[in-house]
């Protein structure tokens, strides 16, 4: 083991990181059974149990929160997650690899930019004078006010998260398949194989556990939609069906302080995410025999 020490050095900083950031605030969860008070402190607030939870369960409006929450995240999970791997198929099949290489850098520099930025680019596409609305003029069709309208913002949350992060997550898929054995497809191509045989029967089937881990890790965070995605798409008009865990603790949790009742939903969002993993992973281990444990 000593050999490796190098290797150690390089993971050190992660692991470092993921004591401090991860590990350690875990111990901070004990407030949630709290009313934390910065005036007294972790140790001296008074101890409360389940009350900042079933206040949540309480809550008028946590049953439309709730939905909306579980909504957006099965629309994540169905409609997001497996973009990815279908563009890393197609590029993969890209033979000129200047070519494939510009698209790929043209698919994940979206990544790069804020979700301020994405949905100041999504109102300004969908204004009433902006590009949208100037297309379909054209074919005599009234104004469509799309970012004020509660019909269009799951559409807006799905095609936002695809432009953005689709092409940065070809990357893992795009490593993977790289990995194959050129033998392999050979071996295909001597035995007749066309290239969607060569796709379906050799690049898919060994592409598949990357998709199962990664699937899990995307299930893990199924109650976790991303607060900035959500919270710079929202309007006053939009709430109805925009609303969910993460912009309702924004508001009650973190404005006014209730960091107790703040940290209790997200336990309450932690639970639901190992819940999810742990019936998933036991589930892809009966079907494909693998798993994150």
């Amino acid at each position: 083991m000593v050999h490796y020490w190098p290797l150690y050095v390089m993971a050190l900083p992660g692991v470092v990181f993921m004591v401090i950031f991860k590990y350690i605030p875990l111990s901070n969860s004990l407030i949630a059974f709290k009313d934390y008070s910065v005036f007294k402190g972790f140790m001296d607030s008074p101890w409360v149990g389940f009350k900042h939870f079933k206040t949540l369960l309480e809550y008028p409006d946590f049953h439309r929160v709730f939905s909306n929450t579980l909504i957006l995240g099965f629309l994540k999970v169905v409609f997001v997650f497996p973009v990815p791997v279908i563009l890393a198929l197609m590029i993969n099949e890209v033979r000129k690899a200047w070519l494939k290489k510009g698209i790929q850098t043209a698919l994940y520099i979206p990544h790069f930019l804020s979700w301020v930025i994405v949905a100041g680019i999504a109102f300004d596409l969908f204004a009433v004078s902006g590009l949208f609305n100037i297309v379909i003029g054209w074919f005599g069709y009234d104004p469509v006010l799309v970012m004020q309208e509660s019909g269009y913002f799951r559409l807006l949350y799905v095609l936002t998260g695809i432009w953005r992060d689709a092409g940065w997550g070809t990357v893992v898929y795009m490593a993977a398949i790289s990995a194959i054995d050129p033998q392999l497809y050979e071996s295909a191509m001597i035995d007749g194989a066309s290239r969607w045989k060569q796709i379906r029967y050799v690049t898919f089937p060994l592409l598949l556990p990357t998709v199962v881990v990664l699937f899990l890790l995307d299930i893990g965070n199924f109650m976790e939609l991303g607060f900035d995605h959500v919270y710079n798409l929202l309007t006053p008009m939009t709430y109805s069906v925009g609303d969910i865990l993460d912009t309702y603790v924004f508001r009650t949790g973190i404005q006014q302080a209730q960091y107790s009742f703040a940290t209790a939903v997200g336990l309450f969002q932690s639970i639901i995410g190992f819940a999810l993993v742990y019936i998933f992973n036991r589930l892809s281990r009966k079907v494909s025999d693998g798993g994150l444990w």
